[in-house]
């Protein structure tokens, strides 16, 4: 009988430890996102990365409390979702959130100034990424060209338009009035410019009219040639369309 009560003294105590036991951590969710102000179109195989780190140690590398990795991206703005352990938060320590943007493991975009941020707040984050300088080991991709000659448009506006191609296969650039982007194909001097698409603001007539002839005569390149500094671009009979320089 004694044997029985004393069993029966220590489930309480049993019970009580369980209830003292550790408490699971709490998760925390940081939200917001990764802009450019590049006017230009990421490829399909964009990835953007978001950290929140811990960057209170100058002479030691950043400590990554949480991280999320978007793909395919879409495009910019890009919104995250870093969930992270509430309980490695400490007073007086500095923490940041670092972004990039890489195409095949190659860095496009990333924010070259710190972007600090109290882990707890609620309120969403914009980071802004900068394009990365491109090598390039050709003479006609990754350069941006400016043009100087249309066909058919004797007077160009001030600032007429400019064309970049990306060896992803995307062209962009900026028009009189509009940013722009397109799919482009080369094949040896073959080339050739899918639908273009462009920002929507609206200017001065012979600006728009300008844009127009622009984003028409695109749609008629076949063939391109270039010599020095300039890029010539011509439709299937070789009428030469357009002109450009570095």
């Amino acid at each position: 009988m004694l044997k029985k009560l004393i069993l029966l003294g220590l489930v309480p105590v049993a019970g009580l430890v369980a209830m003292n036991g550790p408490s699971l951590a709490a998760e925390m969710v940081l939200k917001g996102e990764v802009t450019y102000r590049e006017r230009m179109a990421l490829p399909d195989n964009a990835v953007v990365s978001v950290e929140l780190a811990d960057v209170s140690l100058a002479d030691a590398p950043a400590a990554v409390i949480g991280k999320q990795e978007i793909s395919p991206s879409g495009q910019v703005p890009v919104h995250f979702e870093i969930k992270f352990d509430d309980s490695v938060i400490k007073p007086n320590m500095t923490y940041a959130l670092q972004a990039r943007i890489t195409v095949d493991n190659q860095l496009w975009f990333i924010n070259d100034t710190r972007h600090e941020v109290d882990p707890r707040t609620t309120e969403a984050q914009t980071v802004l990424v900068k394009r990365v300088a491109q090598e390039s080991t050709d003479a006609l991709h990754d350069i941006e060209w400016k043009l100087t000659f249309m066909d058919g448009f004797d007077d160009l506006p001030e600032n007429p338009a400019t064309l970049t191609l990306g060896q992803d296969g995307r062209a962009h650039g900026k028009g009189p009035c509009n940013g722009y982007f397109a799919g482009v194909k080369i094949e040896g001097e073959a080339i050739s410019f899918s639908q273009v698409g462009a920002t929507q603001m609206v200017c001065e007539q012979k600006r728009m009219e300008a844009e127009q002839a622009f984003f028409q005569a695109l749609g008629k390149v076949a063939s391109h040639a270039t010599a020095e500094d300039k890029l010539v671009l011509s439709d299937t009979d070789g009428k030469e369309l357009l002109h450009f320089t570095r």
